[in-house]
């Protein structure tokens, strides 16, 4: 027989509140998307107004070098130009005037196709093809789905995009409209000056690709039933080529970091400081505030919900980034060498190191260094590219990876260009120093490094 019972207990378990799950994520963000949700804040939140006595009143950080230079009236005279004055920039007569336009591939190509004597079928396919390329300059999209896009009548035929294909590959520039790396290699062989290097170089695309691919010189000369010599020619000559022609043209997409914080020498002591660029300043509105408080009832409750938001906001703000500028300190307080010597002196570290340090948890820690930057001297590295786990060594130490990796870029640099060292015998190289690396691990750490391997790093066999 089945009864029903009811037991009463008492667990204890840790919850977040929204609050703070909203500060856990606030503080995981990039300095970018803070910044934004702060101004999102300012522009819904009337109690919320821009600090700008905060960037005034802030000091000029003490470096050995001074950053640039002041004029007899005490403003900055940065490099020596002379200032953009705001009416220069309005009237069209500022220095971004003079600087040149963007052209995208698809408008430089159309530019030669509107000089050709076409009809305007021949035109139309001509330019559905070329608005079909991509950013690189390869097409691939089959000829047929473009024609199909191409309403017209009579129907396209096959042969009529097959002309429309070779019309817009011998446009400029060379190599553009290709259906793979090959054809477009070859839509470039005519601006090899020697025709006999041209003559091998075809046929190299044509029956060597894979010699080509592994730089195996010797088997392109036997298959080619040519010299070493002339195989080396025809292979660097193929080299030059631009296997991407369409990245010449169009605003190249570059990632742009902004550091959170700058690391410089102040009397002779490395020192982090938060670069104040990133960081949002907002202040309470004390005036509104106060005018609630005198005037609060229980009808605006939702101006009550305001006025907590806008307080949590500002000591969010200060809490997030004293965090980063105190963990970014005690990275630096262990990692000081790494500047002053280069990769190989970096230590092992452990986010648990840290947050002891800190007085946070591990998680705070590595939170705040995802998509955190710092600026120093020898570059701008994320701050979790500090951390690593230790590898032992033969003394009964630890050695950081990246400190392995330095030293294998020296050995990558000594090394002869003629015997070049293989993975087993940098492995081998490497304990002898008392360092315990597996082949496995070197391999990987190459090509980390972007390092070939020693066949393809042996002289004669590379460029």
């Amino acid at each position: 027989m089945h009864t029903l019972s009811l037991q009463i207990g008492s667990t204890l378990q840790t919850t977040l509140s929204p609050r703070l799950q909203r500060a856990v994520r606030l503080l995981q963000m990039s300095s970018l998307d803070f910044s934004q949700v702060v101004r999102d804040a300012l522009d819904n939140n009337p109690f919320l107004e821009p600090d700008e006595s905060a960037v005034a009143d802030l000091p000029s950080p003490a470096g050995d070098e001074p950053v640039g230079a002041m004029d007899a009236s005490g403003e900055s005279a940065g490099w020596g130009a002379e200032p953009i004055s705001r009416a220069r920039m309005v009237d069209g007569d500022g220095v971004f005037d003079t600087l040149a336009a963007q052209t995208s591939l698809a408008d430089h190509l159309l530019g030669q196709l509107n000089l050709l004597t076409l009809s305007e079928r021949d035109w139309t396919l001509a330019a559905a093809l070329i608005e079909s390329l991509e950013d690189d300059g390869y097409l691939r999209t089959p000829l047929q789905e473009i024609g199909a896009l191409v309403p017209m009548e009579p129907p396209v035929e096959p042969e009529e995009l097959v002309v429309a294909l070779r019309r817009v590959q011998a446009l400029d520039p060379a190599g553009v409209a290709a259906r793979d790396v090959i054809e477009c290699l070859r839509l470039q062989l005519p601006a090899i000056d020697c025709e006999r290097k041209r003559a091998v170089a075809s046929r190299i695309l044509r029956d060597c690709v894979q010699c080509l691919a592994s730089r195996d010189m010797p088997a392109v000369a036997r298959r080619l039933a040519v010299s070493v010599a002339e195989a080396e020619a025809a292979c660097a000559a193929i080299r030059r080529l631009d296997p991407r022609p369409g990245w010449r043209f169009g605003a190249p997409s570059v990632q742009y970091v902004t550091p959170d914080v700058i690391v410089r020498k102040v009397r002779g002591q490395w020192t982090a400081m938060l670069n104040e660029a990133v960081v949002p300043r907002v202040r309470l509105n004390r005036s509104y505030a106060e005018m609630f408080r005198r005037h609060r009832s229980a009808e605006n409750t939702e101006l009550g919900a305001h006025l907590q938001e806008a307080r949590w906001t500002v000591r969010n703000v200060e809490q997030r980034f004293s965090t980063i500028l105190a963990v970014a300190q005690a990275i630096l307080k262990r990692q000081h060498r790494f500047l002053a010597y280069g990769a190989m002196a970096m230590k092992p570290l452990a986010l648990r190191e840290i947050a002891q340090e800190v007085g946070v948890h591990e998680s705070t820690v590595s939170r705040v260094t995802n998509n955190k930057f710092m600026a120093t001297p020898v570059g701008v590295y994320e701050l979790k590219y500090f951390f690593s786990r230790g590898l032992a060594t033969a003394n009964g130490g630890e050695c950081s990876p990246t400190a392995i990796r330095g030293l294998m870029q020296e050995m990558f640099a000594a090394e002869s260009r003629v015997q070049p060292m293989s993975d087993v015998e940098i492995a081998r190289q490497l304990a002898f120093q008392g360092l315990k690396v597996a082949r496995r691990t070197v391999t990987k750490y190459r090509q980390q490094m972007k390092i070939e391997p020693a066949e393809r790093r042996r002289a004669g066999v590379g460029a």
